[in-house]
């Protein structure tokens, strides 16, 4: 069996989830939202996207700026009602002070609304920042990230929840508090899983997370996973913490699969027709001793993070 990989991941939400996305990486924050309303969509759900300070438009712009979002109208969504934008300032501060009992009973009429409107549930996701603003009552929005989390855990609501954190804006205790409000984390969906390897993508260098076993066999579900990540120049992560079990065979089909790119038009090249740079992460120490006696580690291109250069 593969080990656990920290987080639920955004496509097997349920209802009654709510999530925290903490993050600090704009290419993670997307995927993971691109899916959640992606299948939010296909689910018939209504999907409710509670922005900072941004319009509408601003908000559908930047989710649909990358080759992922091909094929998905949010415009038309928009334009129809099963994707509602509203800037923090409109959701929560109507009144003209944030009191987190009037925002949940708000929350509860709005799921009614979209269920008697025929949707099949809710999707809710708010870029919380705006609670650092010093507004009228935010000041109590760790007690609001409790309530409507204890909502969420007791009661048969059709609905789920992301709320997105960005690292940069809140202190380290603060976060962990407010985190501690929420389910679970969420975390992009896995690109495969087959029970004894499972490639989960990371972000801030792009790669892919290892969980199980690695060996040869594993090449053709690595080649795929990593033509999957969005197209990088230069680097590549593989994240091999989660690995238990390998061979030496499995560490070559890994390191050739993220050197050539995973097969893709010009893999393995960036725009000056290099091969990509192959960067490791949480190295077991068995894999180590594997690429250091094989010679693997000596490649060109090939390091260790954290290793002495």
């Amino acid at each position: 069996m593969t080990t656990p990989v920290h987080g639920k991941a955004v496509g097997l939400m349920e209802f009654g989830d709510h999530l925290c996305l903490s993050y600090d990486n704009a290419d993670e924050r997307q995927a993971i939202l691109l899916a959640y309303i992606r299948d939010g969509l296909a689910a018939d759900h209504k999907i409710i996207y509670l922005s900072d300070e941004d319009p509408p438009e601003a908000v559908v712009g930047w989710l649909e700026a990358v080759p992922e979002a091909a094929g998905l109208d949010l415009a038309g969504a928009l334009a129809d009602g099963r994707l509602v934008v509203r800037t923090a300032e409109e959701a929560y501060m109507a009144t003209g002070r944030f009191d987190p009992d009037e925002i949940i009973a708000l929350f509860g009429t709005e799921i009614e609304l979209a269920l008697t409107q025929g949707f099949k549930g809710v999707r809710v996701t708010g870029e919380e920042t705006f609670s650092l603003r010093g507004w009228p009552g935010t000041e109590r929005f760790a007690e609001f990230e409790r309530k409507i989390d204890e909502v969420f855990r007791t009661s048969r609501v059709n609905a789920m929840a992301i709320c997105q954190y960005d690292r940069r804006w809140f202190d380290r205790e603060r976060l962990a508090e407010l985190e501690s409000h929420h389910v679970d984390r969420v975390r992009a969906d896995d690109l495969h899983d087959d029970g004894t390897l499972r490639i989960a993508p990371v972000f801030g260098p792009p790669g892919v997370a290892l969980s199980g076993a690695v060996h040869a066999a594993a090449r053709p579900a690595l080649t795929a996973a990593l033509a999957a990540l969005p197209a990088r120049a230069g680097l590549v992560c593989l994240d091999l913490s989660g690995v238990e079990g390998c061979d030496a065979d499995g560490l070559r089909a890994l390191i050739d699969a993220a050197r050539d790119g995973g097969g893709r038009d010009g893999g393995g090249r960036d725009g000056g027709g290099r091969e990509r740079h192959v960067l490791l992460r949480g190295l077991p120490e068995k894999a180590a001793v594997l690429l250091r006696d094989t010679g693997l580690l000596a490649m060109p291109g090939v390091s260790v993070e954290g290793a002495p250069g």
